[in-house]
């Protein structure tokens, strides 16, 4: 059966106030009076402001660099790695950063585990120098090189996407700052520079107008590398594209064996050549001393000539019949033999023909 709610009963502050005075009053009155002691108190405030003391010590680790402010205004040196103590919240407060670790940021996708990444369309897609769409997907490794500028130049947004949180500069600043020079290369270059033809030059400026950037704004970040990832055109176009790269790889190719084929063979002609010149001198040589040795015997036996022609004549025809009659058949006739030589002749020949026959 329902049941009216019963009305709560007023309460009295007043006389609530009242009987907790009583109750402390009964409890310090044990001390020696009815009213609460000014030494408890001050102890009571000694142990406090002690306990409050005691948690300025930190720790700062190997990696790491701490910054000091106090009430809200940086107070240098940086401190190094150990155990240090400084004015606890709210007076004072330490900021620490690993300034050792080398950090990643992605530009133009995002990776989500497992090798898989999904694509940032609004980052990627830049406009080349010869007015194409190229989705361009970055890689920015960098580090705190300046720990104060870090902390105190810029005021960013930060990145929770990233665990980039608010106050540091490699939230959106760094990524707008990457995005911007990105920009800026990708325009001033045609699409087979950011393709194939030129990526280390497009990564070598990036990474030099990034830096430029980022010292301009006192981020104290110091950028290590800038690295294209993943260059493509965009979707609906991406096959006539690959058929432009293939075809620009089977150019190369040829190219490279028609090279190829150029130093094998030009190697061998110029041996063939340097072999008939070598060989063309040769027997012009040998040409010259043979002329020059029949010259200097025709001289030599004109010189003789001249000195004894009828010996000389004689010489020549003893040495002329040397050359000739081993070359010819000889008889020997003896005086008023007469004309017995033709049938010695005939006879000689059947003989000839006689034993060929056989």
């Amino acid at each position: 059966m329902f049941q009216p709610s019963r009305p709560s009963p007023e309460i009295d502050i007043d006389q609530a106030l009242n009987d907790l005075k009583k109750r402390f009053g009964a409890f310090f009155g044990r001390f020696g009076g009815g009213g609460v002691p000014i030494l408890f108190v001050g102890m009571a405030v000694a142990v406090v402001v002690a306990i409050w003391l005691l948690t300025g010590f930190y720790q700062v680790q190997a990696q790491e660099k701490a910054a000091r402010r106090l009430f809200g205004q940086y107070t240098p040196p940086l401190q190094d790695p150990g155990l240090h103590w400084y004015w606890p919240r709210p007076v004072g407060k330490i900021s620490k950063e690993v300034v050792t670790e080398t950090r990643r940021m992605e530009l133009g996708f995002r990776s989500v585990g497992g090798g898989q990444v999904t694509e940032v369309s609004s980052e990627a897609l830049m406009i080349t120098g010869d007015l194409n769409i190229a989705n361009v997907q970055v890689v920015v490794q960098y580090r705190i090189s300046d720990l104060e500028a870090f902390l105190f130049n810029v005021a960013d947004p930060g990145d929770p996407e990233r665990r980039v949180r608010l106050g540091a500069p490699d939230g959106e600043t760094l990524k707008d700052a990457t995005e911007a020079a990105m920009r800026e290369v990708v325009g001033q270059r045609s699409i087979d520079d950011v393709l194939t033809i030129n990526r280390e030059a497009v990564q070598a400026d990036t990474l030099r107008l990034l830096r430029i950037l980022l010292d301009d704004y006192k981020t104290g970040i110091q950028v290590l590398e800038v690295r294209l990832q993943n260059v493509s055109p965009p979707a609906p176009v991406r096959d006539a594209f690959d058929d432009v790269v293939r075809a620009r790889v089977d150019k190369e190719a040829r190219i490279n064996q028609a090279l190829a084929y150029q130093q094998d063979q030009v190697p061998k002609a110029k041996g063939d050549a340097q072999r008939i010149t070598q060989a063309a001198e040769a027997y012009k040589q040998e040409r010259i001393l043979r002329a020059t040795g029949e010259a200097n015997r025709f001289l030599s036996n004109l010189r003789e000539y001249e000195k004894s022609k009828d010996v000389t004549r004689w010489r020549l025809y003893l040495e002329a019949m040397e050359v000739v009659l081993p070359g010819i058949q000889k008889f020997v006739l003896a005086p008023g033999a007469g004309g017995n030589v033709l049938p010695l002749l005939t006879l000689q020949q059947q003989q000839q023909a006689a034993s060929q026959a056989k």
